[in-house]
């Protein structure tokens, strides 16, 4: 009983040939063109009919090379793998041959555990007058959604249950906005995912001093959202004050997130969950703020910049740069305080 609950609450695998993925993604393919693929798992785990990779690539610390008796010892009906390992494979295997076998696995997942297609406007959805919808009919609007006047939907967008869309917002081909997501005063790109809670286009934490009280500073920018940005679940992107707050192409942004007004995030950054950003920040392309990371208003961080977690950035960060800790400087500097603040804490 177990097992079968268990499988009920897997997601449901599409069935696929490996010659039908080989001709999809350009693999070379040895072995039997027709064998039935029902699922993906680890190259340890899989079982006869399912998919699995081998791969020595490692593109960071993160990955770990796993020995070659586990390629040799696998059950699964297909493998993925580079060419240097096919004399490991096990005998009876089909084969899918590449360079990357890390990367053409995430394209395939994408296609075997694809969500079927969901079309159609809920009668419970409230869709003011005035919503332009580019395909009308490609799109998905769940129950209670809202999506106010002036609002532009583009093809294969999916709004899912209780989403809010306000005045005059743009939401890019092929976009999904999750249940509970709060949109307003933005443009969102193709491709996009915006997730469970997350809230975009409200009004910054801007206030000024006048006359000894709190004054706020009314926010007239907006949220310019690229291509192919993820907003993690409860995340937060205010809209920008007098300038907009931007986030790149490519850019993913964690669960419980802050990004303040007048951000601007370059292009295929990874912003771990619990970042808050402050207003003003111009960060580069590519660059990575692990979790809790800390930024004060108007600092610049340089293309390919890394930040460890739970750091505090007050300054500037240049190109490439390393940093890490509260203050935030220098990782191999950190690293020497480290080293000379627990030689004397022992002495």
């Amino acid at each position: 009983m177990l097992k079968i609950i268990k499988s009920l609450m897997m997601p449901r695998a599409t069935k696929i040939t490996a010659g039908e993925l080989a001709k999809m993604f350009n693999l070379e393919l040895r072995g039997n063109p027709e064998t039935v693929i029902s699922g993906i798992a680890p190259i340890a785990d899989a079982r006869p009919g399912q998919i699995a990779f081998y791969s020595t690539e490692q593109n960071s610390n993160a990955f770990k090379i796993l020995p070659i008796s586990v390629l040799e010892n696998t059950r699964a009906s297909v493998i993925l793998l580079q060419p240097e390992t096919v004399s490991h494979a096990p005998s009876g295997a089909t084969l899918l041959v590449c360079d990357s076998p890390r990367g053409e696995i995430v394209k395939i997942l994408g296609v075997i555990y694809r969500e079927p297609p969901r079309r159609g406007i809920s009668g419970d959805a409230h869709v003011e007058r005035g919503v332009f919808f580019r395909n009308r009919r490609s799109v998905y609007v769940g129950q209670f959604a809202t999506i106010e006047r002036g609002a532009v939907i583009e093809p294969d967008v999916k709004i899912y249950p209780n989403a809010y869309i306000g005045r005059n917002v743009t939401i890019g081909r092929g976009t999904v906005i999750h249940s509970g997501a709060h949109i307003e005063n933005a443009t969102i790109g193709a491709d996009c995912v915006i997730h469970n809670g997350a809230s975009i286009g409200k009004d910054g934490f801007g206030y000024t001093r006048q006359d000894g009280h709190n004054v706020f500073i009314p926010h007239v920018g907006r949220v310019i959202i690229g291509n192919r940005v993820s907003i993690g679940a409860n995340s937060c992107v205010d809209r920008g004050a007098l300038t907009d707050t931007m986030i790149g192409d490519g850019t993913k942004v964690d669960n419980l997130c802050q990004i303040a007004h007048g951000v601007v995030v370059g292009c295929e950054c990874f912003l771990a969950s619990g970042v808050g950003i402050a207003g003003g920040v111009k960060i580069g392309d590519r660059v990575l703020l692990a979790g809790h990371v800390g930024i004060a208003n108007g600092v610049k961080i340089g293309n390919d910049a890394e930040v460890g977690a739970n750091s505090g950035v007050f300054r500037d960060i240049p190109d490439g740069g390393r940093h890490m800790g509260y203050p935030a400087m220098p990782g191999t500097e950190f690293l020497r305080h480290y080293a000379w603040v627990k030689k004397h804490l022992n002495d």
